[in-house]
């Protein structure tokens, strides 16, 4: 059984390079005002205009002074000729025996090539005293320290994150030439689904009652908040019934705005799952069927020229293939370098059952213990249970070939991309 069930599913990490090799990066670029480029991809290489920091400045509160000739041993004593503060500079001269109070970040005086800290002087009046050994250039930051004017700060296709950004800023970088942002159409399928935004309740009005066998669709939801960490602007094309027509022209809708559809829901084997058949008239199916735990059912092909992605209706395996497949395509279409996940070694905490014939992603918490990773499973891991991610920081990852695990036997784990559940934080 186990062996069929291999035969007949796509290995996950060559869904993956198929993927990789389906994505064509889109052409178009604009100008992004640094703060609206978080996330976004370069279309550029971006070159600093300035030294950083722009001129010899002191990396600590105290007195700036010229070392030569001082030594190392015995008193020293120098009178104070000015003072330099960050934004405010001395126009005084330092020469020898003489020496200026400076401040972190002030402009070094001319004639000084070192800092005494604060602490290792004594002042009294115009006169500072210490016995202190210095040197040159201790507690200087020098000019270009950081970056020299025209050195290469970040590279065409690579992947803006905020702190690339404050380097940017630094710099004095105003605007930055990017990819245009990726169009996302979203669609959720079945005749069972409700909005939970609906008008009705965000006007302030009683909603309708439920109908019997009806579920709120969380699936789109989700899929939205998470587009929103990436380069992408979403088209909700909203919930549409069990009906191959209307899917089919939701679909066909869809991909003549957007650059990729991603459908939740309809790309099974059961009898109402008509959203695989609906893109197969109206596009090509290129992959189906995972050997992946949860979503098996994944479809990937094209319509017209927008990239589809026919996820699974249950919620966690929606978004267990958004962040496998949906995710690193839309960073692949902004032009950025296919990268694979962040995979750290992890030792269970409890024992896990697990099947042979698929990888599966469990959501897990993981903390430092003695310097390991310890990663416990959140719980009954069925893909209809949105509260297994109630506090999960990361996936863990278990191979096909691997069945059941005992405390302390090793894993891998990815972590979970939300700051919510940030790898470095404990969940509250």
């Amino acid at each position: 059984m186990t062996s069929r069930l291999r035969n007949e599913l796509l290995d996950v990490d060559l869904a993956i390079e198929k993927l990789a090799a389906l994505v064509r990066p889109v052409a178009d670029c604009e100008d992004a005002r640094l703060a609206d480029a978080v996330g976004r991809v370069l279309a550029e290489d971006v070159v600093a205009p300035i030294d950083l920091p722009p001129f010899d400045a002191s990396a600590m509160d105290g007195y700036a002074l010229n070392a030569a000739g001082l030594g190392d041993e015995g008193l020293k004593r120098l009178r104070v000729v000015g003072c330099s503060a960050a934004g405010r500079p001395t126009d005084a001269k330092v020469g020898a025996g003489e020496t200026a109070r400076i401040f972190t970040g002030a402009v070094m005086p001319a004639g000084a090539d070192a800092v005494l800290l604060q602490e290792d002087a004594r002042q009294e009046g115009e006169w500072v005293e210490t016995t202190e050994p210095i040197r040159p250039r201790q507690h200087v930051r020098e000019r270009g320290h950081d970056v020299k004017a025209g050195a290469v700060l970040r590279r065409f296709g690579q992947k803006l994150g905020v702190y690339d950004l404050a380097w940017m800023a630094a710099c004095g970088i105003p605007t930055l030439r990017v990819r245009r942002r990726i169009r996302v159409a979203l669609i959720s399928t079945g005749d069972e689904l409700r909005d939970p935004l609906a008008e009705e309740q965000l006007a302030g009005e009683a909603p309708p009652a439920m109908k019997p066998g009806q579920i709120f669709d969380s699936n789109r939801f989700a899929l939205s908040c998470l587009l929103r960490e990436r380069a992408a602007l979403v088209d909700d094309l909203g919930c549409i019934p069990d009906d191959q027509e209307k899917i089919r022209d939701a679909l066909r809708e869809g991909a003549s705005r957007a650059d990729v559809v991603v459908a939740s829901g309809g790309v099974s084997v059961g009898d109402a799952d008509f959203v695989k058949t609906a893109v197969e008239e109206i596009g090509s199916i290129d992959f189906w069927r995972v050997a992946l735990k949860p979503g098996k059912p994944l479809a990937v092909g094209r319509i017209g020229d927008a990239l589809f992605f026919g996820l699974p209706g249950n919620p966690v395996s929606t978004i267990i293939t958004y962040l496998l497949f949906v995710s690193p395509a839309i960073d692949l279409l902004s032009g950025a370098k296919a990268t694979p996940p962040l995979m750290l070694p992890a030792v269970l905490g409890d024992p896990v059952r697990h099947s042979k014939g698929r990888r599966e992603y469990m959501r897990g918490t993981m903390r430092e213990r003695n310097g390991a990773l310890v990663v416990r499973i959140t719980g009954d891991q069925g893909s209809n249970r949105l509260a297994t991610f109630a506090n999960a920081n990361c996936l863990v990852v278990i191979e096909h070939d691997v069945g059941d695990l005992r405390p302390g036997d090793a894993v891998r784990v990815v972590p979970l991309p939300s700051e919510a559940a940030h790898p470095m934080r404990e969940p509250g």
